[in-house]
């Protein structure tokens, strides 16, 4: 589980390619990993994987054939780079939303914008998570805990202010950058309550 505030920005150092999965090595500056143990989970991009051969400065881990299919990871090359976040502890504080790392689907940014001193973003919203999405709610995009500014039936707003704008990959994206979106989870899970009756 995590939050959806992004802790570094890291850059794939190493791809190897193995038999239709690839492991990927990942460096990173800022992230504290005196404590991530094999087989910690870490959410890259919003993508939660599990740690391998952590060592200084950068850590290893595994995507399977079904993660690359249905993420952007799919087209990370060797100085892509990366949200990452710890997965999330009991005494830590919720910051953002609660993040499972499971990625609902990709989309791409359709427009972005500077507006005053952020940036408006409008990313395509699939139509089978249209009904997750509410204006005021949370989505996460790559990893990053948004809120929601408005929803139509084809894309939703986003506002970047200037920390998040620094701080995250966001600041790479251009129009058509595919990205990777999770629905809220509370949205989920009432959907399929209503969708199938609570008894």
């Amino acid at each position: 589980m995590f939050t959806g505030i992004i802790q570094d920005v890291g850059r794939i150092a190493g791809r190897d390619d193995r038999g239709g999965d690839i492991r990927l090595k990942i460096a990173t500056q800022h992230l504290d990993l005196q404590h991530l143990a094999v087989g910690s989970s870490i959410a890259v991009n919003g993508v939660c994987l599990t740690a391998l051969a952590v060592g200084a400065g950068e850590f290893s881990a595994d995507v399977s054939r079904e993660t690359l299919q249905v993420t952007s990871l799919q087209t990370a090359r060797v100085g892509t780079k990366l949200n990452l976040e710890r997965a999330l502890r009991l005494t830590d504080g919720l910051d953002g939303h609660l993040v499972s790392g499971h990625v609902d689907a990709t989309a791409a940014v359709r427009s972005l914008r500077d507006d005053g001193r952020s940036w408006r973003f409008r990313i395509a919203l699939p139509s089978a998570l249209r009904r997750f999405v509410a204006a005021k709610g949370s989505i996460t995009v790559d990893g990053v805990s948004l809120t929601v500014n408005d929803v139509t039936a084809a894309d939703f707003g986003v506002n970047i202010i200037p920390h998040t704008f620094e701080n995250t990959i966001f600041r790479h994206y251009r129009n058509g950058t595919h990205v990777n979106l999770e629905v809220d989870l509370v949205a989920r899970y009432t959907a399929t309550l209503l969708a199938h009756g609570a008894g």
